[in-house]
């Protein structure tokens, strides 16, 4: 493995540890004050707050995945740059759309909630299908088989998860916060 970046491992590490924090707060937030997730301040606020963190930390992320494959590329000659560049664009366009998600709650601006979590997860699955197969072409001298199956098992995962996710989300429509236990629920 090259020593080109030193120091820079952590920062993957850093975005698992803090979007993790970000989900488990912003929950804990929300039953200690009895409200849905990511609904009402004080949680939707921290919750948009530390998911923009997030997305920040997964842009860097990806931009070092990036000069690491442009390094190795460099004596492999594995990937064409431009794939590599378009890979960081899609990447990045993943974590522009988690940007929207965060900042636009479902409840105010739904249209453009929505809009958002389309673009992070159908960019996000496009990015780890084309990481996949440049840990393909990269192997055997940058990648284990290993890594590569692992990396193309999420990858798989995603897309057949992506699929439902489009479906059902097309046939939500949440216009209401608040259920309480009795009441009449409407039936599309």
């Amino acid at each position: 493995m090259p020593r080109c970046m030193p120091g820079v491992a952590f920062v993957p590490a850093l975005l698992v540890s803090w979007s993790s924090a970000a989900f488990i707060i912003s929950y804990a937030i929300a039953v200690l004050a009895g409200i849905d997730t990511g609904t009402k301040p004080p949680e939707s606020g921290v919750f948009g707050f530390m998911i923009n963190i997030s997305a920040l930390l997964a842009a860097i992320t990806m931009y070092i995945r990036y000069l690491l494959i442009e390094k190795q590329n460099e004596s492999s000659h594995f990937v064409r740059s431009s794939c590599n560049m378009f890979t960081l664009c899609m990447g990045l366009m993943g974590c522009t759309g988690m940007g929207i998600v965060a900042t636009f709650q479902e409840l105010a601006v739904p249209s453009v909630h929505d809009i958002g979590a389309l673009v992070a997860f159908g960019s996000g699955v496009v990015y780890i299908t084309l990481q996949s197969v440049i840990s393909y072409k990269s192997c055997p001298r940058w990648n284990t088989s290993f890594v590569c199956h692992i990396r193309m098992a999420i990858s798989v995962i995603s897309c057949i998860a992506f699929i439902p996710m489009i479906v059902f989300a097309s046939k939500i429509s949440m216009t209401k916060i608040d259920w309480t236990p009795g009441e009449k629920v409407k039936s599309y």
